[in-house]
């Protein structure tokens, strides 16, 4: 029995790992005969040594049926969407929320899970195993199964170890793609760090003072926080199509055609875009536990609100005044299944700005282009791009009905910016007005068998990481910021810039002085 489960996980499970080899080799010159033959036999010693531990009475069925179930998962989305299981990608499973966990759901994934999850696992309670006598025979026979399976690794390594070390060396990433390790390894990564005090909470900038001109009047910005769009599919970065086709009529509007995001998930880039810490130093225990640049500009004055439309600030809005979009308790003709249309973000706009005529920062997160349903994120109406995908198993559908459904998302999404930008220029003559947008990471759709997100960002494809960055100013604002437009969009056009960027550029557009502002990272501050 054990022979056969380790064969199963062997083979069916690591259906992701035996496609990835077979691409290494195919493109390697005089591979060994013997050493191609030598793979199966290997990764079954060594589940084998692995498993044996757990195949003592009353812990073999329960823990084996919950490797066949969660395993059956793990495959079914490697395979499918080459998702990489590693801790970032667990934080976002325990992060998620039951509304994006079913858009995942569709009739491919339930008839896998049910004949390569819950058929085995039922297989395996009915069957009558039959255990050693005693404890000592039990542990006896264990030990040699160990020990032959240690034996057999062993020989293939004396004959073979140059050609491991050799496809080791330059796919660092295989090690962690064998099912059920990567996933149960990067878990217990997770879970032991949860539970690891992050210490005492950290305040930030609390030297930080605002230069306010009573003669200048007050400000307001809308700060749009995008989901799962990439800077590829931007017309207004050169994208052939026109997914810009309502923002691109204004003069003030500038994209940065270079930017990098923090993560490859809401997860990791969100708290990283507005904490003080650098992508590569980014912990996102400490930013929990941390204030962000949201609480320093709340310190010195100015009104905050953040508008939730995607499921969760992760922990960046915990301190601040909070409105969360609710599809239960929203417009019924903007909510559709588990989540609402951006649009619904729109209302009561002015009722949050007239509620005082001070500085005030309204943060709205979106549901953007968030998959794989993307067909859910925008109304009939905004179906520009035809003929559209319109189901959760994204893979299904042809490369052209993909582009297109997720291509009116973005379209849709600059729908949005537009109805923000012309409520702004409503208010020019009480307030200075200011947008930034700028989307949180981006997304796979087929290139390189790849697709959504969450990929390790040191591996990830540009499609992941490339994200769109734009500004808008009205022209009070430029003239009481004294900000050189031109100067920008030349900026804008050459230099690269990421999420590092938000937190100092944010402080300087506030003319906050602190400590922990750093001009250097400021996008607007070469030209002032």
């Amino acid at each position: 029995m054990m022979l056969m489960i380790d064969v199963v996980f062997a083979t069916l499970f690591n259906i992701p790992v035996w496609m990835h080899l077979f691409n290494i080799i195919n493109n390697l010159d005089g591979v060994k005969l013997g050493f191609i033959i030598s793979l199966p036999v290997f990764l079954i010693s060594a589940l084998n040594f692995v498993f044996t531990p757990f195949s003592f009475r009353y812990i073999f069925k329960p823990f084996f049926c919950i490797l066949f179930i969660c395993s059956s998962i793990v495959t079914y989305a490697t395979m499918k969407y080459g998702v990489q299981f590693d801790k970032t990608m667990m934080q976002n499973i325990f992060e998620t929320n039951a509304g994006e966990m079913t858009s995942y759901f569709n009739m491919s994934v339930v008839l896998w899970f049910l004949f390569t999850g819950i058929l085995p696992c039922g297989l395996l309670l009915l069957v009558n195993i039959r255990y050693p006598e005693t404890w000592i025979k039990g542990i006896t026979y264990r030990l040699i199964s160990m020990f032959a399976s240690l034996l057999i690794i062993f020989a293939i390594a004396f004959f073979f170890y140059k050609d491991y070390a050799s496809v080791g060396r330059n796919n660092s990433s295989l090690n962690k793609e064998i099912i059920p390790t990567n996933y149960i390894y990067s878990g217990f990564k997770y879970v032991r760090d949860f539970f690891v005090s992050p210490g005492e909470f950290r305040q930030t900038g609390t030297d930080a003072s605002r230069t306010i001109n009573e003669k200048q009047k007050p400000v307001i910005m809308f700060l749009v926080v995008g989901e799962t769009a990439r800077s590829q599919n931007y017309a207004l970065n050169g994208y052939s199509r026109g997914t810009n086709d309502f923002t691109k009529k204004y003069n003030e509007l500038i994209s940065f055609h270079n930017v990098q995001s923090c993560g490859t998930s809401t997860a990791i880039s969100v708290p990283c875009m507005f904490s003080d810490m650098k992508r590569k130093e980014f912990n996102s225990r400490k930013a929990v536990n941390s204030e962000n640049v949201l609480d320093i500009l709340y310190r010195t004055g100015v009104n905050l609100l953040w508008i939730e439309n995607d499921g969760g600030c992760k922990g960046v809005c915990k301190r601040i005044p909070t409105i969360n979009i609710e599809p239960s308790n929203s417009d019924n003709t903007l909510c559709k299944k588990n989540s609402c249309y951006d649009e619904v973000m729109l209302k009561n706009i002015d009722e949050y700005i007239n509620n005082n005529s001070e500085d005030k920062l309204i943060v709205f997160h979106l549901m953007g282009s968030h998959g794989p349903t993307y067909y859910l994120r925008y109304p009939e109406s905004h179906k520009y791009f035809k003929p559209t995908c319109d189901r959760s198993d994204i893979e299904n559908c042809t490369h052209e009905q993909l582009i297109n459904t997720y291509d009116n998302t973005i379209r849709y999404t600059d729908y949005i910016i537009s109805k923000l930008i012309d409520k702004l220029i409503e208010y020019k003559d009480e307030y200075d007005t200011v947008l930034l947008y700028v989307s949180d990471h981006g997304e796979s759709l087929g290139e390189n068998g790849l697709y959504l997100h969450g990929t390790p960002y040191n591996v990830a494809p540009a499609e992941q990481t490339h994200v769109p960055l734009i500004t808008w100013m009205s022209p009070g604002f430029v003239s009481s910021k004294k900000i050189d437009l031109n100067c920008l969009s030349e900026h804008a056009l050459n230099r690269t810039v990421s999420h590092d960027n938000i937190f100092s550029s944010l402080l300087g557009l506030w003319n906050v002085n602190t400590s922990v502002y750093n001009k250097e990272d400021d996008i607007i501050s070469s030209c002032r």
